[in-house]
């Protein structure tokens, strides 16, 4: 089975090795055609708690590690000082 990936920005990591990350889609309306922009936010596990707010990360699906999360941090891409 192929693991998901997503590129998203951390927007909290107030939880112990926890962040949430927000994933925007770009689609087209079916009928209208506009550009319609959706976000949804994704709590994702953080072993080391190296993220911070801002960050532009890469997450990948895993095995559930609670409720809500299901989702793990596989790198940091950029971080908000670069």
């Amino acid at each position: 089975m192929v693991k998901k990936e997503r590129i998203g920005v951390v927007v909290s990591n107030k939880p112990e090795k926890t962040i949430v990350v927000a994933i925007q889609m770009c689609y087209q309306h079916r009928k209208y055609g506009k550009t319609l922009i959706q976000t949804k936010r994704y709590m994702a596990h953080d072993e080391e708690n190296a993220c911070k707010s801002g960050d532009l990360v890469l997450v990948e699906e895993s095995s559930p590690f609670s409720r809500q999360k299901k989702w793990k941090l596989k790198r940091i891409l950029k971080t908000d000082g670069e």
